[in-house]
């Protein structure tokens, strides 16, 4: 079991262990996860609120027209995409995998999913960012407040999860707590929970990595019982 003493220990390793640069380094949460059958199609992708907001917030990009345009340009979207250029979307793979990089979330107007997956589910697919269908009328504003402070955690066919959980701006207890959060959110979709945790780790950008000896601590539990 991973304990919040735990993460507040290689939150502040990995901040030790960073190298001081010029821009504000984010910091990345890694997960390896044991006990799971990956060829029975294991899948996890989860987006996960973070208690404290990173400096650099998340990127949501919304599909839509008329209503659902003018009310997603006034949410402060990062960018918003008609229906005129998902048909050039569909023609420019580059430019499409570039709009897919860029951002990491996305909402479509339920009008037109088919349209976004034909046009370029093909590179939203593997990554995980297949669009939120909104239905007419939906809060575009407070869903996008909410995802600007989320992350995205994935793991396909795999035994590790990474995903950042902030940056040096905020301080060892803030990192912590978005680590609690992401690592909770993860537990309530593996088969045994907190069981098929292997390890945590922690990295700064231009830092060694931190990480836990769980199976050392498994070991060294057991000789004391």
């Amino acid at each position: 079991m991973v304990s919040d003493s735990d993460l507040r220990l290689i939150v502040t390793q990995a901040r030790e262990g960073a190298t001081t640069r010029k821009f504000s380094q984010s910091v990345e949460l890694t997960l390896v996860l044991k006990d799971i059958d990956v060829k029975k199609g294991f899948n996890l992708n989860e987006v996960v609120i973070l208690p404290h907001t990173p400096t650099k917030q998340a990127s949501i990009c919304v599909v839509g027209t008329g209503d659902t345009g003018t009310r997603a340009r006034k949410a402060e979207v990062d960018r918003v995409i008609q229906p005129e250029e998902l048909d050039r979307l569909g023609t420019n793979k580059r430019e499409a995998r570039k709009v897919v990089k860029e951002h990491d979330f996305f909402l479509a107007d339920t009008a037109l999913m088919a349209t976004v997956g034909r046009a370029f589910g093909q590179f939203l697919g593997p990554k995980g960012k297949m669009p939120t269908p909104m239905p007419y009328g939906a809060p575009i504003e407070a869903i996008a407040d909410r995802l600007r402070k989320s992350v995205r955690i994935r793991a396909k066919n795999q035994l590790n999860a990474s995903t950042k959980i902030g940056d040096e701006k905020l301080d060892d207890g803030q990192l912590t707590a978005n680590a609690s959060a992401v690592l909770a959110a993860v537990e309530k979709k593996l088969p045994q929970g907190d069981k098929n945790i292997r390890n945590a780790m922690v990295k700064f950008t231009m830092g060694k990595t931190a990480k836990l000896a769980l199976i050392k601590k498994d070991k060294d539990k057991k000789r004391t019982e």
